[in-house]
């Protein structure tokens, strides 16, 4: 007597399969979109930037030229071919572009604690004279008298709702006195750096 499940049970596999290939399809997909934002990602980016960013040139070149259309469909068509272009890229280099984006995230980060410290360093010096004090001692090239003036203009600025001038330009000199230290400091770790060289050399 012939089964009777038979032909069900070959229905439900090619079912299956048929279920199966709808997941792998979509997992291209899903890697194709993620390729295409990656791209768009990298074209959104300074021009030095991407030419830093190891890379076949082909693909760098798609970028790049990419950056300099203006027109909308012109972009929007070379968008899709820096897509194209991004999907011949092998695993790994997708993960060093990948790693080099991540990068660049973690120096904004940094860059906006750092912003974060000095308004929070501003808003000191307008409410604890003692703070002036100690930033003339950080820095006595400052000038003195300047800054008392600044702070409090910056201070009736707030009480009165005037626009907030002296209150950015206290923000400026801050800035600039930040971008000085570092400088120094890359300068002096640079520094260290030759010498640890040179005394390999004579090792």
């Amino acid at each position: 007597m012939p089964n009777a499940n038979r032909g069900a049970v070959g229905f439900q596999s090619s079912e299956f399969e048929e279920k199966y290939e709808r997941p792998s399809k979509t997992e291209m997909k899903r890697q194709s979109d993620a390729l295409q934002a990656l791209g768009q990602e990298l074209v959104e980016q300074p021009r030095d930037r991407v030419k830093r960013v190891p890379m076949p040139e082909d693909v760098r070149d798609a970028i790049l030229e990419c950056q300099n259309i203006k027109n909308h469909e012109g972009r929007r068509r070379q968008l899709q071919f820096v897509g194209k272009k991004m999907r011949t890229l092998t695993e790994e280099e997708v993960a060093i572009i990948q790693r080099t984006i991540e990068g660049w995230k973690g120096v904004s980060k940094a860059d906006t604690a750092a912003l974060h410290a000095l308004e929070r360093r501003r808003e000191k010096l307008l409410a604890d004279d003692q703070a002036l004090t100690v930033l003339l001692a950080e820095a006595p090239e400052l000038d003195a008298q300047h800054l008392r003036t600044l702070i409090r203009n910056a201070r009736k600025e707030q009480a009165e709702n005037k626009p907030p001038k002296a209150y950015r330009e206290i923000f400026q000199i801050l800035k600039e006195l930040d971008a000085k230290a570092r400088g120094a400091a890359k300068a002096a770790a640079a520094a260290e750096g030759d010498e640890d060289d040179e005394e390999g050399d004579d090792e």
